[in-house]
């Protein structure tokens, strides 16, 4: 990378000067004016040393441009020392070039090559419905799973789901009533077993009958003892996977491995019993971790009536995830209320499996609500992920009216996904986020139908410039550098530090960005005209369609080539 270029030579420049530091920080400057990239390395050895900042400035600058560097075209000291530099054109020109023949890889590292990383993330629970927290973690996880396999990684998406407990129990007990009463659409639909898990819930809490008899169900889920109950079990843990299946293949999502919680269970509890006395202690019938030793709350991992909690299947889980795969990194991400939780379920990993512990990395994210409030799943008034869905696409579809597309249901539902993963990604992760309608839907900026737009644009200006048979070529560059190209270019590092922080809102507002600088582009020039500039436009229009697909792939988001 050119950042790795500069870097080099400010190192070897501060080195020939018998001067020395670890920290060389470059940033690009907020406005093009004052270069490409910035430093402030002689300001910041200047307060060690003493010494005038901008005489040191122009000592660093006059050994760097000794080099001859072929980067760079121009270094200049701005005010208060900071040294600015400037690409030459001979650089833009060869990065046009470099994004053409690189393609689908443009943009992609090595840095974490042969790194085998485990990405858990969504983890929708059978017999509830999969709502927009779900279509949030799923968001996050595909984006940054896909991030980090573009630097390089082997990674694998796993997919942790609670079919056994009490919400299993509670949803069986409803289902069971509903029989009695003679419904016939019990186990044909899923909607059903998530109303069938708000009844058992509302029950659970308000009547103490019928608390004893899901208590009663829960230990016969575990055991397996009721021939009934398992047939309603196995029924409707099939519809719930099935269906949850369904709205992966929507959201371009397809798991490695799945897990549940009927496999982490036993070895949970196994666990917490084993190593009671040493890391764990009984309390009231039920085994607990005390965290209040180490600065945490104390959580229960074998409740009194002998069952695992979540907390020791989440031990468990990460034992036999190592067993099914080998990895050097698991990254597990919830939302940001298990946060404290999982401080808890490190700290006990980190006394029973210390070298997984070190491996493994909780990243949480925030809410995602609609302006009417908060979802429910308590009184069954739950928004799913894909009524969310839905009900985007019927916007767009009525944006969609007038068009003579053919395939409009199929690219309505790509620009509704795209619409709400932006609006997800657009942010660092830990925050709560309001979808906005208006906003997401519009395609005048800041939201994932505008970038798709962009994308389509470029497509239709290379469909016309293939059709008057202008193909693209660099040779006949133009002599000043436009925004689009001082933009391209920084696509690569964009994508690492986006790996590095776990954050793909970095490649959002990066790609933002770029389409602004690509309609600018498209509203000033004309692009496929038969002159001997048309070929050098008609490449820089292909590299932006490249780095704006690669960029929207990264997020999860489809770009389609008409709209």
């Amino acid at each position: 990378m050119i950042r790795d270029i500069l870097k080099n030579a400010i190192k070897e420049a501060i080195l020939n000067l018998s001067l020395e530091t670890d920290d060389i920080h470059l940033e690009h400057p907020s406005d093009f004016a004052y270069g490409d990239y910035s430093t402030n390395i002689a300001m910041s050895l200047a307060k060690q040393t003493g010494r005038n900042t901008k005489d040191l400035a122009r000592e660093i600058v006059n050994k760097i441009l000794e080099k001859k560097i072929k980067e760079i075209e121009k270094v200049e000291i701005a005010g208060g020392g900071f040294i600015n530099f400037y690409l030459s054109r001979e650089f833009f020109t060869q990065n046009i070039k470099e994004i053409l023949k690189s393609g689908e890889k443009w943009g992609s590292g090595n840095f974490l090559k042969n790194q085998k990383t485990i990405i858990e993330y969504t983890d929708p629970n059978p017999f509830k419905e999969f709502h927009i927290g779900h279509l949030m973690s799923n968001t996050i996880g595909e984006s940054i799973s896909r991030i980090i396999e573009f630097s390089g990684a082997e990674v694998k998406r796993a997919n942790y789901q609670g079919d056994v407990g009490l919400h299993v129990a509670k949803a069986i007990w409803a289902l069971q009533r509903s029989q009695h009463r003679g419904s016939t659409s019990v186990l044909t639909r899923s909607e059903v077993l998530g109303n069938a898990y708000a009844e058992g819930v509302l029950a659970y809490e308000r009547d103490e009958k019928a608390k004893k008899e899901i208590k009663e169900i829960n230990k016969k889920i575990y055991d397996k003892s009721d021939d009934k109950i398992n047939l309603l079990y196995e029924n409707g843990r099939k519809i719930s996977l099935e269906r949850f299946e369904e709205i992966y293949k929507k959201l371009e999502t397809k798991f490695d491995y799945y897990f549940f919680e009927s496999e982490t269970g036993p070895l949970g509890k196994e666990l917490a019993e084993k190593n009671t006395g040493k890391v764990f202690e009984k309390s009231d019938g039920a085994i607990i971790f005390r965290g209040k030793k180490v600065g945490l709350h104390t959580r229960v991992f074998v409740n009194s009536e002998g069952l695992p909690t979540y907390e020791a299947k989440d031990l468990a889980l990460a034992k036999i995830k190592s067993e099914r795969y080998d990895y050097e990194k698991s990254i597990v991400i919830t939302a940001s209320e298990q946060k404290e939780y999982y401080k808890v379920i490190l700290e006990a990993m980190k006394q029973i499996y210390p070298e997984l512990a070190k491996k493994t990395k909780h990243i949480s994210h925030g809410m995602l609500r609609l302006p009417s409030g908060k979802m429910s799943s308590r009184s069954g008034v739950v928004i799913t992920g894909e009524s969310l869905i839905n009900e985007v696409k019927t916007r767009i579809l009525d944006k969609m009216k007038n068009s003579a597309l053919a395939d409009k249901e199929s690219v309505a539902e790509q620009i509704a996904v795209g619409a709400i993963k932006y609006s997800i990604l657009k942010q660092s992760a830990g925050k709560d986020i309001v979808f906005d309608f208006e906003k997401s839907l519009s395609f005048e900026g800041d939201s994932g139908p505008y970038l798709q737009y962009a994308s389509a644009r470029a497509s239709s200006v290379l469909e016309r410039a293939r059709r008057q048979d202008i193909k693209s070529d660099i040779k006949k560059a133009t002599t000043d550098t436009i925004e689009l190209e001082k933009l391209l270019y920084r696509f690569p590092e964009i994508v690492k530090r986006a790996s590095d922080e776990f954050e793909p809102h970095y490649i959002t507002t990066y790609s933002t960005e770029l389409a602004g600088a690509f309609n600018s582009f498209y509203a000033m020039e004309k692009i496929v005209e038969e002159s001997e500039k048309a070929p050098y436009k008609i490449a820089l229009t292909e590299a932006f369609k490249i780095t704006i697909k690669n960029g929207l792939w990264l997020l999860g988001i489809k770009a389609p080539e008409n709209m």
